[in-house]
């Protein structure tokens, strides 16, 4: 299990500013070894709707494993990027090169 910390401090000069952030997240079914691309601002929450079969779109792909995530204090840079590893072509040949040893490519 991974262990999520939000929100993650920042600090500028002497203050501390606290970002709310956002995460776009990597999962691979145990069932058929698809990948499923996603955004959340609530990591721990969501991976844990998915394997509860409560996200319509893996409800029938469970199990499934946290592979990565990336995150962004910028609400919009994460959606970009969700919709980016969404795309497919050059987006996937991406995913599966970072992800390989995993993936077992």
């Amino acid at each position: 299990m991974v262990e999520l910390r939000s929100p993650t401090p920042q600090r500028r000069g002497d203050s501390l500013k606290i970002y709310k952030m956002h995460y776009v997240y990597i999962l691979k079914s145990q069932k058929d070894k698809r990948l499923y691309i996603g955004y959340s601002n609530n990591l721990k929450l969501r991976i844990k709707e998915h394997n509860l079969g409560k996200v319509v779109s893996t409800k029938n792909r469970r199990p499934s494993m946290l592979i990565g995530y990336e995150a962004y204090i910028n609400k919009k840079d994460a959606i970009d990027r969700e919709r980016y590893l969404k795309s497919g072509g050059k987006a996937h040949n991406d995913l599966s090169m970072r992800f390989k040893n995993t993936l077992g490519l």
